[in-house]
């Protein structure tokens, strides 16, 4: 590594400070993204700002017709929250299977949506759900906060502070997952609310994840996993890599839909 200086503010409010103030600073939740890449010399940051001890960017809660969950909540306490488990089943079981129970106990819900990796579980969820991505300036909807690989809206010097999420009468996950990594080759979140039907894919799209129009039409007709039957996902588009090529990925889009319906209905 090389020297830095280590900065833990306890409130977002002071967080957001020391990013105006100190140059080349880059904020730390759960750090599994930002410290190999130091560690590997991609990125060598002068002050990291340590989240951990903001204590009003934790907290998860039922408000309303939302299920607000604080930035720095960790996969773990959102696959184990009662709240989550009785609003929306499918985003507590899209937690439990994030990583291992390393990553589970430190990851957070807050670095995984503002890193944007294309193949992380949590994006598919807040773009299926339609969620509201809250910072410490402004609330971003999900259409417009995912704009690229590793691409959001996040302005500089903007946090995360909580996601609200409304809550659907429906909604399931499902993935194929990397036997090493545990990434998604394919994942897919589906949400029923109303009339309204979102399906959002994960691990296959060039540019980050993105919403299945194919797959949301043929589920309003009717919400269930045979209407899904003959519907295929373009190749065109898809990622290809040593892992899968695009046509496999994006067979696996169809598979991985039913799979989520049928954990949405409950079958």
């Amino acid at each position: 590594m090389y020297a830095f200086a280590y900065h833990r503010p306890a409130t977002a409010r002071q967080a957001a400070g020391l990013l105006a103030k100190k140059e080349d600073a880059k904020l730390l939740a759960g750090g599994h993204t930002l410290l190999p890449t130091m560690k590997q010399r991609l990125a060598s940051p002068a002050h990291l700002v340590d989240l951990g001890a903001c204590a009003d960017l934790k907290g998860i809660e039922r408000k309303g017709r939302n299920l607000v969950i604080g930035a720095m909540s960790t996969h773990a306490e959102v696959a184990a929250s009662p709240i989550v488990q009785e609003a929306i089943p499918g985003l507590a079981y899209l937690a439990s299977h994030i990583g291992d129970p390393h990553v589970r106990h430190r990851g957070t819900i807050g670095g995984s949506v503002a890193n944007n990796d294309p193949a992380a579980d949590y994006p598919s969820a807040c773009l299926a759900l339609g969620a509201t991505i809250v910072t410490n300036k402004r609330k971003i909807e999900a259409d417009a906060f995912f704009t690229g690989l590793y691409e959001t809206a996040l302005e500089e010097g903007e946090i995360i502070t909580k996601i609200a999420f409304p809550v659907a009468s429906k909604a399931g996950y499902a993935k194929f997952r990397n036997p090493a990594s545990r990434y998604a080759l394919v994942g897919v979140f589906v949400a029923k609310r109303g009339s309204d039907v979102r399906v959002a894919v994960i691990g296959a799209g060039e540019g980050g994840v993105f919403r299945w129009a194919e797959g949301e039409a043929a589920l309003k007709t009717r919400f269930a996993p045979k209407s899904l039957d003959g519907v295929k996902a373009s190749a065109k588009g898809i990622n290809a890599d040593m892992h899968a090529d695009a046509e496999y990925r994006a067979h696996l889009i169809g598979v991985m839909a039913k799979e989520a319906v049928a954990r949405a209905v409950g079958k």
